[in-house]
């Protein structure tokens, strides 16, 4: 490819005079004495290519195309990233609060974390995280209440913490594990299998395995998983990924041995994922052909048939057109969480014997989206949302309410796992100001027992969280979490955060960060945007493909909720998203440069014309359109943050954030959004990018990477909102 100036000069720093001493004021009288003016060091020089294309008729520039390439295997966009981090550094050194955030969030962080506990025969299974450890570890017990021993701690594997233990999955009796290993970050994932009385982990390893293996065991002989064909000797962390496939594997043989059960050759397109009835009678794989939950449904009867000879599916539901899960199976009965029907879900059931299955409902959509829904011993658990909070509910296996679960309010509750038969389960319950409890439900009495409530280095009391409504751009009701200390009146530097997409819903959660942001005087707001799930299929519509621009509104009229109505200081908000909202910033930051005071846009989509080239991107259509699709692609094109830098505007403090090996969204994305938005405006604003190595786009990061990471990202907000930081340690 042409590069128009060499790698080295990559490395070289403007010597001009004027460049090299940019600050960055913008006449704000808002200048506490925490805050400093930062000397921004001229940008590295970056290669512009005369890259021209013209979809549709209309021309679009693409000067930075070559930072697509993997900054693996291109020295040259090495040499960017080592310039650019060296960049970034220089400026947050600067900042005064950095490193009494560094030592907030690490003591904020320093609590036990307990995974919800996973029963197999009489053995349970949790993860463990006693504060500051950089992966958590597999723990045992023979029985709820026993000694916990350690099977499996992934903090040996790496020298830098960056391996980790991504899931787990006992055998039926508990005998065995199978457990998935994420190495940097990336999407790509190794299963392997341990004995667990002895504590051994077999020979077993099989490879291929992308977003999770899902694996199913089928008593302790072996299990159904999902996987990819081998495309070489490494995964490739770039390219688009076709043909998976449903396998059966069978204790202590080699993966070549593996017997294929389910594919569609035909459709290379299709995903497949799979669940195996607790007594084992029956298999039903969905098969998906984007992100939406719209399926098509098989059965395997797996009692006709073995590993040997494999089974038959027979499609039970055509045409994906909505969302279909399996709760659990008493007999040939069959109960799924669906939205047929129901724009909020519903529970039905049907027969699975039957050669065309009826579906009759159990329990009926209400005004509460159902999030969740499980068999335990006799009982269906069903998981609501209100107004983007956890309700939980007890109900017969006929319908019938028998009774409704204490939980704290504003809250988020998960887990309640289990199968028919069982007389317990276990779930979390988690808010803004405190870390997630674990409970034990008994299912006879009702009686509820902590297993595990960790210690807190502050008050959860001394904070209050408030739910707002307030209108959007067209009047929508849209609801928003106001975080702060109790008593706290007034306007203060505000940390607004939002997602909007894919039918996602985001409730309250603990974060030791934010709660350093609120310890130093700040608030913390959750915007529940349009395009998520928080009120079911027509809210999610009403924020994707040509509604999108919603999402947007939605954010920015938070922003401005939170200004006119003495939340935030009149330059005090900075905004906050990753992934899809790190889409979100890139797009509110073009669209509305004036209301936002400082931004992170983290692991972001910002290139809306190419992003279903790479990885898991033709995924993303369902949300976002296709660009080969002249409708589509002019929706695209208003937003795509990339492509709607404009020259000379004075952007905000940005803090873009990335890493090395996110194979999710490519690192790329951010690469060409910061590249551009530092040429459209040099003498501005500091436009920087910070890019982590070892790292993908989120899951399995280390500890101590994600304190020092949010430390940067806080004082950055910091010292840009005028949030009065307490002095370094």
């Amino acid at each position: 490819m042409l590069r128009l100036i060499s790698a080295a000069s990559l490395l070289a720093l403007s010597t001009a005079a004027s460049a090299q001493t940019a600050v960055w004021t913008q006449g704000k009288a808002y200048q506490p004495d925490t805050t400093v003016t930062v000397t921004t060091p001229a940008y590295p020089q970056t290669n512009r290519q005369d890259i021209v294309e013209r979809p549709f008729g209309e021309p679009v520039a693409d000067p930075y195309r070559w930072l697509e390439n993997d900054v693996r295997k291109d020295p040259e966009v090495a040499n960017w990233v080592e310039a650019q981090n060296k960049v970034t550094q220089g400026v947050l050194d600067q900042l005064p609060g950095r490193a009494w955030f560094r030592k907030r969030i690490a003591k904020l962080t320093d609590y036990e974390r307990f995974g919800i506990p996973r029963k197999a025969g009489e053995r349970y299974f949790y993860t463990y995280n006693p504060g500051l450890l950089n992966q958590s570890q597999l723990f045992v017990r023979e029985g709820w209440n026993g000694e916990g021993r350690l099977l499996i701690d992934p903090n040996n594997w790496a020298t830098d913490g960056a391996t980790a233990l991504s899931a787990y999955e006992p055998s039926r009796s508990g005998k065995y594990v199978s457990y998935e290993i994420q190495d940097g970050g990336t999407d790509w994932k190794i299963v392997k299998v341990l004995d667990v009385a002895i504590g051994k982990v077999l020979d077993d390893e099989l490879r291929w395995a992308k977003y999770g293996a899902g694996v199913e065991w089928l008593g302790d002989e072996g299990f159904l998983y999902a996987r990819y064909p081998a495309t070489g000797e490494k995964p490739d962390f770039q390219s688009l990924t076709f043909n998976q496939a449903i396998y059966y594997h069978k204790v202590g043989t080699p993966q070549s041995a593996d017997r294929l059960i389910f594919s569609t050759p035909a459709h290379k397109e299709y995903g497949h994922s799979l669940i195996v009835s607790s007594d084992e009678k029956w298999a039903i794989i969905t098969s998906s052909i984007g992100t939406d939950s719209r399926y098509e449904v098989y059965r395997i009867d797996l009692t006709k048939g073995s590993p040997a000879t494999g089974w038959k599916a027979d499609k039970i539901v055509s045409g994906f057109d909505n969302d279909w899960n399996l709760i659990d199976t008493l007999g040939s009965t069959a109960y799924f969480r669906t939205n047929a029907d129901a724009l909020r879900y519903r529970v039905v059931k049907t027969d699975l014997s039957a050669p065309k299955p009826k579906w009759t409902t159990v329990v009926a959509e209400t005004e509460q989206p159902i999030e969740g829904a499980s068999i335990v011993g006799d009982r269906l658990l069903v998981n609501y949302l209100k107004d983007a909070t956890s309700r939980a509910e007890v109900l017969s296996l006929d319908g019938k309410p028998l009774k409704e679960l204490a939980l704290g309010t504003l809250g988020t509750a998960s887990g309640f796992f289990g199968k028919p038969g069982d007389s317990e389960t276990f779930y979390a319950f988690t808010s803004f100001a405190q870390p997630a409890t674990i409970y034990r439900l008994d299912l006879a009495t009702g009686a509820q027992q902590v297993f595990a409530q960790p210690k807190t280095a502050f008050d959860p009391a001394n904070y209050e969280t408030t739910q707002v409504f307030y209108p959007s751009k067209d009047g929508t009701r849209v609801p928003m979490f106001i975080v702060r200390k109790k008593g706290q009146t007034g306007p203060a530097p505000t940390l607004l955060w939002g997602y909007g997409g894919f039918d996602i819903s985001y409730t309250p959660g603990f974060s030791p960060s934010r709660m350093a942001w609120m310890e130093a005087g700040g608030t913390f707001v959750l915007a529940n945007l349009r395009g998520g799930g928080e009120y079911g299929k027509a809210w999610h519509d009403a924020g994707r493909l040509n509604n999108k621009q919603n999402v947007f509104d939605d954010f920015a009229w938070a922003g401005k909720y939170l200004k006119a109505n003495g939340y935030t200081t009149p330059e005090g908000l900075a905004i906050q998203g990753g992934s899809n909202g790190g889409l979100l910033v890139g797009a509110v930051v073009n669209q509305y440069p004036d209301l936002v005071d400082a931004a992170n846009a983290a692991v972001g989509v910002m290139d809306m014309l190419r992003f279903d080239r790479f990885t898991a991107g033709r995924y993303w259509v369902d949300d976002y359109g296709y660009p080969s699709k002249e409708a589509d692609w002019r929706v695209l094109r208003a937003y795509s943050p990339y492509h709607n830098i404009r020259t000379g505007v004075d952007y905000p403090p940005v803090l873009v954030t990335t890493a090395d090996t996110d194979d999710r969204v490519v690192p790329g994305h951010s690469f060409k959004y910061t590249a551009a938005l530092q040429a459209a405006n040099p003498g501005g604003a500091p436009h920087l990018i910070r890019i982590e190595t070892r790292a993908g786009h989120g899951a399995g990061k280390p500890t101590d990477k994600i304190i020092q990471e949010s430390a940067d990202i806080l004082s950055f907000f910091a010292n840009y909102t005028g949030l009065r930081v307490p002095p370094a340690p």
